[in-house]
């Protein structure tokens, strides 16, 4: 019988229907990290449990953790107190902790993936929204809440209702300057922000085929943002070749049965689907949100909508400032943020480092401007690249890894109405620290643009032929 990836991935991990209609699913892989995990660790504690795999699960320290200093104790108590319970409860329950203090940690969303841990027909869960990413790799990976990090520690399951399937195909060439971003939100743009409650988006098309493993990673972790529980993307030779070698992929005779199997887990050619969607690549242009949901977005040509399209709209216009039917190109920028478990890997880096070297830009004097990595191992990488010193010569602050201004649980943090560019995947009022702050979505080649002339920019006019250069 044909199946989809997703349906074919759940039934092998289904442990037993519950009375409930539920499923009890097996996880693979349970991610875990400083924020979500001390309640649930205090709740197996009162219970007198353990961790059931403790072999399947790994921590990291990322939401928390200070950019711009490895000190401790964190001048924030609170982000003192966390860390110090992930440390006590990994130790306690021998989980294998990648920690700051080693120089292993990174947001756990980058980490997964570059060590191996995250592989094809996995399931995978962690206690952050944006577990989507890993779907990449042909994976089903659930975010989860606190009293599930709990469930999952104590019995190695989650209890799930199956998900609908919809396939989203993207076809065509995309334009120079457009990157997996724009497609992300071009998608959301057109589906919003609830279109995939109850489904699974499958990525499929030429677009996602000529993807990198990257790149599908950054469409991935955007498919929370649209409503979907995961997305994924059927698992080829691009994924087995970023997954080979790597310190936790399938090794000798192991890796050969473990390609085996990862060939067999792709959607049948003629399985069913809820719903196909089809979208054009020709019709993506870069994408900038100018909301409050990553909904909210057009194309950096476009206009905004009139005030009286409804009434999200007119508050959305309200809170950033903005005027009905204008364009929100040369709105000033006051920060300029790269980094985030949607874009801070090293090929995001490398393309605006490209881009700056290529021009001689430098950030304009009014802007406060952030490159924080994704991982150490990103950071060494810019390191050994000599793109460190690219984005200090710019004028970029490069920081140590971390989740940073994506959602400010640290000292990365806007203050006041100012106004962000940044590669991060949410929107919503006070997301990055400040009650009153505005923040924008885009590509980091977008960020880039702003960073330099200070304002809203559409990156191909800014970079110009050193950006086709790059691309």
């Amino acid at each position: 019988m044909s199946q989809t990836l997703y349906d074919r991935v759940f039934d092998a991990h289904e442990v037993r229907k519950l009375p409930s209609g539920q499923s009890q699913l097996f996880m693979g892989l349970h991610l875990v990290h400083e924020v979500t995990s001390p309640q649930a660790f205090a709740a197996l504690k009162e219970r007198g449990l353990g961790v059931r795999c403790p072999e399947r699960t790994y921590a990291t320290a990322d939401h928390i953790v200070p950019t711009d200093t490895l000190l401790r104790p964190y001048a924030d108590t609170l982000a003192e107190q966390m860390l110090a319970a992930l440390e006590t409860n990994v130790a306690e329950h021998r989980i294998r902790y990648f920690s700051p203090a080693k120089k292993q940690n990174g947001i756990v969303h980058v980490i997964g993936p570059e060590l191996g841990l995250t592989q094809p027909g996995m399931t995978i869960c962690c206690g952050d929204s944006h577990t989507s990413t890993h779907g990449a790799f042909g994976a089903l990976a659930f975010g989860i809440g606190t009293s599930q990090v709990r469930d999952v520690l104590a019995t190695q399951t989650l209890a799930m209702d199956r998900l609908k399937v919809r396939r989203i195909e993207v076809n065509g060439s995309l334009g120079v300057g457009v990157y997996a971003k724009d497609v992300a939100l071009h998608i959301i743009g057109q589906l919003g922000v609830e279109g995939g409650v109850g489904h699974a988006y499958e990525f499929a098309g030429s677009v996602f085929d000529a993807m990198s493993m990257e790149e599908r990673m950054t469409v991935c972790n955007m498919s929370i943002e649209g409503g979907a529980r995961c997305g994924y993307v059927n698992p080829d030779e691009t994924t087995f070749d970023y997954v080979k070698g790597r310190p936790f992929a399938p090794s000798d005779s192991d890796w050969d049965s473990a390609l085996s199997y990862w060939r067999g887990l792709a959607s049948d050619g003629d399985a069913s689907y809820a719903d196909v969607v089809r979208m054009n690549a020709a019709d993506i242009e870069p994408v900038i949100t100018w909301g409050i949901t990553p909904a909210q977005s057009i194309g950096i040509t476009g206009t905004l909508p009139t005030a009286d399209a409804s009434p999200l709209t007119e508050e959305a216009l309200r809170y950033m400032g903005l005027e009905a039917g204008a364009k929100v190109v040369g709105m000033p920028v006051n920060v300029a943020f790269i980094g985030s478990c949607t874009n801070a890997r090293f090929s995001d880096f490398e393309e605006v480092a490209r881009l700056l070297k290529g021009t001689g830009a430098k950030v304009n004097s009014g802007v406060r401007a952030l490159v924080v990595p994704g991982s150490y191992a990103v950071k060494q990488q810019l390191a050994e690249h000599g793109y460190d010193e690219v984005f200090r010569a710019a004028g970029f602050d490069v920081r140590e890894p971390g989740c940073s201004m994506c959602l400010a649980m640290n000292p990365d943090k806007l203050t006041g109405s100012e106004v962000c560019a940044s590669s991060s995947n949410r929107n919503f009022k006070g997301r990055q620290g400040s009650p009153t702050g505005r923040t924008l979505l885009m590509s980091p080649a977008m960020v880039a643009a702003a960073a330099v002339t200070g304002a809203v920019s559409d990156a191909r006019q800014v970079f110009g032929s050193a950006l086709g250069e790059a691309s």
